[in-house]
């Protein structure tokens, strides 16, 4: 079936089976890989993207259901060659070790500060606590989203 969907602010049309899953859509056929796949059973959750704005378990839905919906993936998190705060935070606080779930934490962390953009350490446990760290305790993570929180206005350049 044809499907068109507005990923990363950019239109993409593709021919897919009924079945696929977006999170194979946006590796497989977009090679976006920054969302990652683990479990297929939306229990691990390091595959969360943004549906019409809302953080889903792209394991969960069908390409065919982001028909016409606007889909954004961690990728679209840098703009103009600097590290969005949520981005520069998890690099500041140490908020990842393997990165498996890295990904998840950050769009599910943004998500959460477009909401709420001064969150207690509760609001921001809650709001992670579907997705799965296998590495960190997410002491880290809770402080790398409180620091995107507090550098809310900041931009950072991107070094290589």
């Amino acid at each position: 079936m044809q499907v068109t969907l507005n990923v990363n602010g950019q239109e993409v049309s593709r021919d897919v089976e009924p079945r696929l899953l977006l999170i194979h859509f946006l590796r497989d056929h977009l090679r976006l890989t920054g969302s990652h796949w683990g479990c297929d059973t939306s229990n691990c959750g390091v595959c969360v993207v943004w549906m019409d704005g809302e953080p889903v378990k792209s394991c969960t839905v069908l390409t065919a259901m982001a028909d016409g919906r606007s889909i954004r993936t961690v990728e679209d998190l840098e703009q103009g060659g600097a590290l969005a705060p949520i981005q520069q935070g998890f690099m500041n606080m140490h908020g990842l070790q393997c990165g498996f779930c890295t990904p998840a934490m950050m769009m599910t962390g943004q998500a959460l500060l477009d909401r709420n953009p001064d969150p207690s350490t509760d609001e921001i446990r809650e709001a992670i606590c579907g997705t799965i760290c296998r590495c960190t305790g997410y002491e880290n993570i809770v402080r790398a989203i409180r620091w995107a929180a507090e550098n809310a206005t900041e931009n950072t350049e991107v070094s290589v």
